[in-house]
């Protein structure tokens, strides 16, 4: 028996990995985070499939359907949204899973922050822009931030930020990053991406609380640096034609001569 831990993506059922569709469709039994997680991955369950929707659950209750599957013998799915690695709660249940001696595996998802990105048709690294993105959030009733991660602080490296479960905060968002990128820096709001009703704002730091009035909502994700309008910059040299590279070697005396490793 393992507990298979899958990350569900962002919204869009069809942005799950093939190993993600397959675990499901292998297990007898579904935890699901119902509150995010759409509803027509379920699809994918098998005929008679034990499912149970999470988000009304405390952890101690989770914990208790797992344990019920493994005294039984039974696979279980456990699925979250976006990638387990960041804001899933998984390492909480893992703990518990390795205390009690149950088997567990994780198969990652795509991420909201990849999904916005890919709506907004960007890229969030750019040649000589910004070769860093910081994933981040502001403190919330959930989990504090620790001292030193703070927005300021991330801001001050110039690097792309995607800020989650913030935009309830947008002022405070925007006060604290104007010092540093400036009032004209691009910004960007996205709502539930990938979803039917996705919702895009483009706009500056300036502007962004403007142009938000009355959409606020909270699942939405901020994306705030210079890469988001970016036209002027760099071009990769990993495609120049007189890049020397491993798989492709140039000039008399190449670094890395044809048949080498």
């Amino acid at each position: 028996m393992t507990v298979h831990f899958i990350g569900a993506g962002p919204g869009a059922p069809d942005l799950i990995t093939l190993r993600g569709r397959d675990l499901i469709a292998a297990c007898p039994v579904c935890l699901y985070a119902g509150s995010l997680v759409p509803a027509a991955l379920l699809q994918h369950c098998p005929n008679g499939a034990r499912i149970v929707n999470t988000a009304p659950l405390s952890l101690d209750e989770i914990m208790a359907e797992i344990a019920t599957a493994h005294a039984a013998g039974q696979d279980v799915a456990r699925l979250h949204s976006g990638d387990l690695s960041v804001w899933s709660a998984m390492g909480e249940q893992l703990r518990r899973l390795r205390a009690m001696g149950i088997p567990y595996d994780v198969t990652p998802g795509v991420p909201a922050f990849a999904a916005a990105a890919a709506t907004l048709g960007t890229e969030l690294t750019l040649p000589g822009v910004a070769q860093s993105l910081v994933l981040t959030r502001t403190s919330g009733r959930a989990s504090a931030m620790p001292e030193g991660e703070t927005l300021a602080n991330f801001a001050a490296t110039g690097a792309t930020l995607a800020i989650h479960l913030s935009v309830h905060v947008l002022e405070r968002v925007v006060a604290e990053l104007t010092p540093h990128y400036g009032t004209d820096c691009p910004a960007a709001v996205v709502w539930r991406a990938s979803w039917p009703d996705q919702r895009v704002v483009k706009a500056t730091l300036a502007t962004l609380e403007a142009a938000t009035e009355g959409e606020r909502g909270r699942t939405a994700l901020i994306l705030v640096g210079p890469t988001l309008g970016a036209e002027e910059f760099g071009e990769s040299r990993l495609y120049a034609g007189d890049y020397d590279r491993r798989f492709r070697p140039v000039g008399t005396a190449p670094r890395f001569p044809e048949g080498t490793e």
